[in-house]
């Protein structure tokens, strides 16, 4: 049987109607991971440096299956790209390029000559760093034929291992497309020598069953998506090769049985309706990081966890948040996630605050909306902010964005009890992600809500004190 890959691209995809947050990204990749898909695609590098710390972020929680990045027509793009995925178990390369004369000549500004040469070139290049490189023909169904034979045979010279043509205007029917892949065999032979792959739009609401037609013509890897996107639908191609595949000879590792499980938990993170107006825009529900260190570990060991929280501590902080580990190791038998959190948040990049709280009015109830009304001291000036939001956490958080004109993405907030009693003091940790790097403050206080304020303000004063810095 021959096995039929399926190529994730939902993170590929994402824009206005998907705004997904770094942290995310990573749960996406990781339930991705277990759903079976072959091929998890990412989007490529546009910022260097937050850019590349994502694809590595993804590349190290990535198991099992492909972790795939498009590269530019260009080296300088291929080695920036490696850079950032060369850690990942399975990597590969993308290089994509347009074959319609539209696209080639108005969007790229490339004559068919120059577009071969490219394409080549940057395969080569791709080839000489990576063992595993595809070639992505966009839109393929409007290019001209035997242009479109030329640079795929090109492609296969050059060393790309699949090759991927598009139907990206979606207006091929099942038996249009089938007959575009018999000719495609027919005009570039070599195409049996690598996996061809098919992306189709889904513009006619035909792209799930051009993938399938695909398949009895040859094709042998789909790029799908697991939340609903205008391309072919992962949990509908899945099902029909999982209850066809016998017919047609062809077998999909992806994990049916719990597929509806976990493309509902995507569909949970890629539905940003729920947080349109709110702070908290992680859909992550579950830290699974399995990290914990003990006593035993040296400094090295807490600045290489504190890293995979997403700290990019100096070389001084790294030193008062391991004297400060100490402390706590001596007493507990292991240091987990959270608690590491708190110590970088109370140690780390202690900085003169720019915004201090003056005071704050939460007003909360079953039948009225929460009102936070904040003010805040910066420079001798006293600003205000009023906000309304789901909960007095929220509402106090969107008032100090109110103040601010920023929104930082809020990575992580953590509430932890430190005495008992009545009068039990509370700990809150705020991470905000500014870019490429995380701000962690840490608030204290009998009201959760007061020390919740104080975390966000700590956290952001230290966002504020580097940018003005720098």
């Amino acid at each position: 049987m021959n096995e039929i890959r399926i190529s994730d691209v939902t993170m590929k995809q994402t824009g206005p109607e998907i705004s997904l947050s770094f942290k995310e990204k990573i749960e996406l990749s990781k339930l991705l991971d277990k759903l079976g898909v072959s091929v998890i695609e990412l989007e490529p590098i546009q910022q260097t440096k937050i850019d590349a710390l994502r694809i590595k972020s993804v590349a190290a929680a990535v198991k099992n299956s492909i972790v795939a990045v498009p590269v530019a027509l260009n080296e300088e793009s291929v080695q920036i790209t490696w850079n950032a995925l060369k850690e990942a178990k399975k990597a590969r390369l993308q290089v994509c390029a347009p074959v319609s004369p539209v696209q080639m000549e108005y969007l790229f500004h490339k004559k068919p000559d120059a577009m071969l040469a490219a394409i080549q070139d940057t395969i080569r290049a791709c080839c000489r760093v990576c063992n595993d490189v595809e070639f992505v023909a966009d839109d393929a169904t409007r290019s001209d034929a035997a242009f479109l034979y030329s640079a795929v045979t090109a492609a296969i010279e050059a060393g790309a291992k699949t090759v991927t043509v598009c139907d990206t205007a979606g207006a091929m029917l099942p038996n249009e497309f089938t007959a575009f892949i018999r000719a495609l065999y027919e005009g570039a032979p070599r195409l049996k020598e690598v996996c061809l792959g098919v992306a189709c739009s889904d513009n006619l609401s035909m792209a799930d069953a051009c993938a399938i037609a695909a398949v009895r013509y040859g094709a042998r890897e789909l790029k799908a998506a697991s939340y609903r996107l205008d391309t072919i639908s992962l949990p509908n191609v899945a099902r029909a090769l999982s209850a066809k595949g016998d017919v047609y000879g062809v077998a999909c590792r992806v994990h049916t049985t719990v597929m509806k499980r976990i493309t509902g938990q995507i569909a949970w993170m890629c539905q940003t309706g729920r947080s349109k107006n709110s702070p908290f825009d992680n859909g992550v529900q579950e830290d699974d990081t399995g990290l914990f260190l003990t006593a035993h570990d040296d400094l090295s060991a807490v600045m290489k966890a504190a890293s995979r929280l997403g700290y990019d501590l100096s070389e001084d902080d790294g030193v008062k948040v391991y004297d400060a580990f100490k402390v706590i190791a001596a007493k507990k038998e292991k240091v987990g996630a959270k608690e590491l959190d708190a110590i970088v948040a109370s140690a780390a990049m202690q900085v003169p605050p720019t915004y201090k709280l003056d005071s704050y009015v939460v007003t909360s109830g079953n039948t009225i909306s929460a009102t936070a009304h904040l003010k805040l001291h910066r420079h001798d000036k006293v600003l205000e902010g009023v906000s309304i939001g789901d909960g007095p956490i929220d509402a106090a958080f969107l008032a100090v964005e109110q103040i601010t004109g920023q929104h930082y993405e809020l990575d992580d907030f953590q509430i932890q009890a430190v005495t008992e009693g009545r009068e039990a003091m509370g700990q809150t940790v705020v991470k905000l992600r500014s870019g490429s790097k995380v701000h962690s403050g840490r608030g204290i206080s009998t009201d959760i809500v007061g020390a919740s304020i104080h975390a966000y303000i700590n956290a952001l004063n230290k966002i504020v004190y580097e940018e003005e810095n720098v």
